[in-house]
């Protein structure tokens, strides 16, 4: 019989049944066809990662990451509103 690989988003769901049901790997393993130990190599290996399979500092950096460039933007709009509010304070008698 040959060697089953699963994708990342099997071993997350797998992983995210075992939380569910208070850490019973023997049952959600066989519910699922696979073997105990590979489902507890799993849970270890992903403990600490959300859904995407992120850590928690990855996800941080990824938030960082997009609140910067949100606040470029935000900014941005911010100067261009400036220059219009000047613009339009001259042309005033």
């Amino acid at each position: 019989m040959g060697v089953r690989r699963h994708n990342r988003e099997f071993k997350l769901s797998a992983v995210k049944l075992v939380r569910e049901r208070s850490g019973d790997v023997l049952e959600a393993a066989r519910n699922l066809g696979l073997d105990a130990r590979t489902l507890k190599r799993w849970v270890r290996k992903f403990t600490g990662q959300n859904e995407l399979g992120l850590t928690q500092e990855e996800e941080l950096a990824a938030e960082v990451q997009r609140l910067r460039k949100e606040n470029a933007r935000l900014q941005m709009e911010r100067d261009i509103l400036k220059k219009a509010a000047t613009f339009f304070a001259k042309e005033q008698p």
